[in-house]
């Protein structure tokens, strides 16, 4: 089992110096032009030796994405605010991981309420249902642990108390080192649920809210009456099927492996591109379906890079295959 390390969301912002050079060949140059309104867009601004890197850098991943779209394929890339970075640089500033076992915690947490054998629905979409908050962003903490706890410990409090509530990630982030968690240098899902089990609950996010960096633990929040949750359950390990079945109850923390060219500019689509299940990234499956026009299977996941990535902050991928390792480390809290 391994420590879920994270990618980042927030742009990149970098010593601030004029660019107007940039601008002066912006309506004869449709890169240029391009760049500029990237730049505008993402709040980008470089000091002027790294500019026209950064520029050739856009270019290249602006080839990349148009010759993508221009293949029959089920899912889109797009511009967002990686489009500055090489994939080396993507990969080695916004993932990480280290192995870990895990394998005595997740035993002592084998599913209690699943029936893989019944029939799962043929779709379930948990944001139409209030019980999903909108998405966030984790910046450049390696912190997405904790936003997939917080969103299973969301769904799960709202099932129960009827009312949703936004959980304080950088509670976890700050005091769960005990319990295993390093804070923005990654964590696990498990060990934030053993948090909120022995510290009986969690605090909004409004009352300890989000600083995208480690700090010391605050004890001045209030815990949120009703929070505490009675365990987890861990999904068997690779098993689609539970996984589904634990879907269809409540929202479910999964890990994946995001460290991928085809996370960096996803726009749109069932992404069934090959992605590894080196698992480095925690997220959140809302939901499952098909897609009509692709015929594929899908798992709807809520990442935390903000609500500019992807499908307004989420992405669908392909069911069936463990697309990323979806399956191999999925948990969920219960009351």
């Amino acid at each position: 089992m391994r420590v879920i390390l994270c990618l980042a969301a927030l742009a990149l912002i970098v010593v601030a110096v004029a660019v107007e050079a940039s601008h002066s060949h912006s309506s004869t140059d449709p890169d240029q032009a391009a760049f500029s309104a990237f730049m505008k867009k993402h709040g980008k601004t470089y000091a002027h030796d790294e500019f026209f890197s950064r520029f050739q850098i856009f270019k290249s991943n602006s080839a990349i994405i148009k010759e993508h779209n221009k293949l029959n394929h089920t899912w889109t890339m797009g511009i967002n605010e990686f489009a500055d970075l090489t994939f080396s640089e993507f990969h080695a500033r916004y993932t990480g991981y280290k192995h870990r076992d895990n394998s005595y915690l997740r035993s002592k947490n084998a599913p209690h309420n699943l029936h893989i054998n019944a029939p799962a629905p043929t779709s379930v979409d948990w944001r139409t249902k209030g019980i999903v908050t909108d998405v966030k962003n984790q910046g450049q903490c390696g912190s997405c642990w904790s936003f997939s706890t917080t969103g299973s410990l969301e769904g799960a409090f709202a099932q129960k108390n009827g009312n949703l509530v936004s959980f304080s990630e950088q509670q976890l982030v700050d005091c769960s080192a005990a319990q295993g968690d390093q804070g923005c240098n990654g964590g696990l899902m498990d060990d934030a649920f053993q948090y909120i089990i022995q510290n009986k609950g969690l605090c909004t996010e409004a009352s300890y809210p989000y600083t995208a960096a480690t700090g010391t633990c605050q004890t001045t929040c209030t815990t949120v009456p009703g929070s505490n949750i009675a365990g987890f359950t861990d999904i068997p390990s690779g098993n689609e099927a539970a996984l589904l079945q634990a879907i269809a109850i409540t929202p479910v923390s999964v890990a994946i492996e995001a460290d991928q060219q085809s996370f960096q500019f996803y726009s749109g689509g069932v992404m069934n591109a090959a992605c590894g299940k080196n698992l480095d990234h925690g997220v959140l499956a809302v939901g499952f379906g098909t897609d009509p026009a692709s015929k594929l299977d899908y798992y709807i996941v809520k990442n935390s890079w903000g609500a500019t990535w992807g499908e307004a902050g989420y992405i669908r991928l392909v069911r069936g295959i463990d697309q990323c390792g979806i399956s191999d480390a999925a948990s969920y809290p219960h009351y």
